[in-house]
């Protein structure tokens, strides 16, 4: 089967724009042969980042790869078969958090994993090699069919009190116009805790959780609820011990279980189960892979043991837990776009402080069908399209941009958009800060040239009353053109460690009140970033008094300042994004490439840019409310209902904070803290950045 544009393209007269014209007229033979009957032609689809490639025995590709909930929809039918391949992974399970002197805790388990892809097996050795996971379920897409999608985010990271528990991923689905050809992949398990007795074991899921140490040892269980083939597998058991002296289990993956924890007086922990390679979107990556636990470390260190670090996940893509370094004893979180498992907490003696375990990473839906022919690239790297004349590679994860022998485009134009800062949870917190933000033209140096391209993750929320949301990672084309991370939002008032953190953009700052953090620098520091501009301030915190009592600052934007506390009790709304150049923005993906934004003129803001409320990214998150629902929301939004450029929205005594979606860099919204913190479902982390290089075709 295939596909055929829907955008409108120089060369194209057709008003649907057919994919074999465009490419003969734009890329002359355009890939070198096709396996398709002459003159076949493939479906108009829109939906998702478009990835065209060249896959086995000479058949030609393209996926749509949804990173964020949206809908495939097929405007019409081709000539090459209506059945549509698919892989829907779910968000990963938070890890296990620690009490401030306990064992290591368990790591969460990977999201649920499920696939019609041909020749897809566990890579081994556990539990067997080799065991397919394909599903023999077939999904028939129809003219004029949309179908939604739902992209399942990762589980927050466990944090005690109350017991430390890591909270189950979310769910993620493809949903057909019937019933029963619903693909559901359930969220993986959290991570159990440890060295409490009344510590909550693993939670059960698409894989499970794995068990915390010494109390409560009981791993969570996978393919949850069941499935043939299995979705995932059960985390590992936690280890007993004459004192809380033990590592936690890891969290299970979709390519075998979580491996238990190790005996005292180690202070290793233990592997996630493997996760799964496949290459759907043209590139192979490993999907769905278990947190790795926590270790203990007694004595507590003080410099990180390179011998002996918490393992890391299953396959790369589950997360490693905490280190022996005091700076790393939290979980790290699972990569977005894969369902990883979070990371579990590493515990110290003496104690140190509690430690919250790392989110599971958000998942991931992907479909793709026989295309009739597809262009060659000039280049590798990253998921490949073709728009109005030039080679797009969009890269949603870290890679390399490699150029080929026969390249001839000279320059390249990039976007780089950071990892947005994380809110924080306690006492009303501010927004984070939204990743950096940088575009340009470049030289790629010699060829054949090979590039190393990062994609940030996002700050976690903060759920401690004196600390601020994590700061969000940087982004970048090779170093010299880096976007720093998003800063974190304040936390509750002081010391100095609940300031407001500097970054690409800053974080929001708290009702202390305390001021919003500067943009445009190196994150964390007060050092100028060397390529501006990146973003902006965070919006400062009202004070105790009326008219702004209680209220905090938004966390800034690419294209504007973060909101001041509005008051009283309502908090700023997240500063502005901004729109990515006309180069990027291909009609194909204009729902799931960025989020949405404003649909009238906002000078200075989207230079060259358009109306169309498209392609937005980098939106501050909003400010907390301690006063009646309808927080403003993220990146500019006016309300909870309508956050703009991927900014999370702030929450309020009733409901939390958003997340900062995926892929766009934005803020995690602040939330108040008279939030029930007892169930681990906690939102307000920051999304995950993006990296864009084209070149002409």
């Amino acid at each position: 089967m295939g596909a055929r544009s829907t955008g409108s393209h120089p060369t194209t007269t057709k008003a649907d724009g057919h994919l074999l014209e465009y490419f003969r007229q734009t890329f002359g033979a355009g890939g070198g042969g096709t396996n398709a009957p002459p003159g076949a032609e493939g479906h108009t689809a829109t939906g998702g980042i478009i990835s065209d490639y060249a896959g086995d025995a000479g058949k030609f590709y393209r996926a749509h790869v949804f990173t964020s909930s949206g809908a495939f929809e097929v405007t019409a039918l081709g000539e090459l078969g209506n059945n549509i391949e698919f892989l829907v992974v779910a968000g990963g399970g938070g890890g296990g958090g620690s009490r401030e002197n306990a064992a290591g805790q368990g790591g969460g388990g990977a999201g649920g994993f499920r696939t019609n892809v041909p020749g897809v097996s566990t890579p081994g050795p556990s539990p067997t090699p080799n065991v397919p996971l394909t599903s023999p379920t077939t999904f028939a897409v129809a003219q004029g069919g949309t179908y939604p999608v739902v992209v399942g985010a990762g589980g927050v990271g466990g944090f005690y009190p109350p017991k430390g528990q890591g909270g189950n991923g979310n769910d993620s689905i493809l949903t057909h116009t019937s019933a029963p050809n619903t693909i559901t992949s359930t969220g993986g398990g959290g991570g159990g805790s440890g060295g409490n007795p009344n510590a909550d074991a693993a939670g059960n899921g698409g894989s499970g959780g794995g068990a915390g140490a010494y109390y409560n040892m009981v791993a969570g269980t996978g393919n949850t609820p069941s499935t043939s083939p299995i979705q995932g597998n059960a985390g590992g058991a936690g280890r007993p011990g004459s004192g809380p002296q033990s590592s936690g289990g890891g969290g299970g993956g979709a390519g075998g279980v979580g491996e238990q924890g190790t005996a005292p007086p180690g202070s290793q922990g233990a592997k996630g189960g493997l996760g799964v390679p496949v290459s759907i979107t043209g590139i192979d990556v490993t999907y769905a892979g278990g947190g790795g636990s926590g270790a203990y470390f007694n004595p507590k260190t003080t410099t990180w043991d390179p011998t002996a670090p918490a393992n890391g996940g299953g396959g790369g893509s589950g997360a490693m837990g905490g280190s022996g370094d005091r700076a790393d004893t939290e979980g790290y979180a699972g990569t977005p776009g894969t369902g990883g498992g979070g990371g579990g907490a590493t515990a110290h003696h003496p104690p140190d402080g509690p430690r919250s375990g790392g989110a599971g990473g958000a998942g991931i839906v992907v479909v793709r069908y026989q295309i009739a022919s597809a262009a060659t690239a000039k280049a590798t790297g990253g998921n490949i399209s073709y728009y109005g004349g030039k080679t797009i590679h969009t890269f949603i994860n870290s890679g390399t941009f490699a150029t080929t022998a026969n390249w001839s485009a000279g320059n390249i134009e990039y976007v780089a958009v950071a990892g947005g800062g994380g809110g924080n949870l306690e006492d009303l917190g501010g927004g984070g800060g939204a990743g950096g933000f940088i575009t340009g033209s470049t030289p790629i140096g010699a060829h054949p040239v090979s590039t190393t391209i990062q994609v940030g993750g996002g700050g976690n929320l903060s759920i401690y009353d004196y600390y601020r949301g994590g700061n969000g990672n940087p982004s970048y084309v090779g170093t010299p053109l880096t976007a720093y991370g998003g800063g974190g939002g304040a936390g509750k008032q002081s010391p100095s460690d609940a300031d407001a953190s500097p970054g690409g953009s800053g974080g929001g700052g708290d009702w202390g009140p305390n001021n919003g953090a500067p943009g445009d620098k190196q994150t964390g520091t007060s050092s100028a970033a060397p390529i501006t501009p990146q973003g902006y301030p965070g919006g400062n915190g009202g004070g105790g008094s009326p008219p702004t009592a209680y209220s905090t600052g938004g966390g800034g934007g690419a294209g504007g300042a973060g909101g001041n506390g509005a008051g009283p009790y309502i908090g700023g709304a997240g500063g502005l994004g901004r729109q990515i150049p006309l180069t990027f923005r291909n009609p194909m993906s204009a729902t799931s490439l960025g989020a949405a934004g404003p649909t009238g003129s906002v000078p200075g803001t989207n230079p060259g840019g358009d109306t169309s409320g498209k392609f937005w990214f980098a939106g501050g998150g909003g400010g907390g409310s301690d006063g009646p629902a309808g927080a403003p929301g993220g990146g500019g939004g006016g309300s909870l209902a309508t956050p703009y450029a991927g900014g999370g929205p702030g929450g309020d005594p009733d409901s939390m904070g958003g997340n900062g979606l995926a892929s766009t860099g934005g803020g995690g919204g602040g939330t108040d803290n008279g939030f029930n913190k007892s169930v681990p479902t906690q939102r307000g982390n920051g999304g995950s950045g993006i990296v864009l290089i084209a070149y002409p075709s």
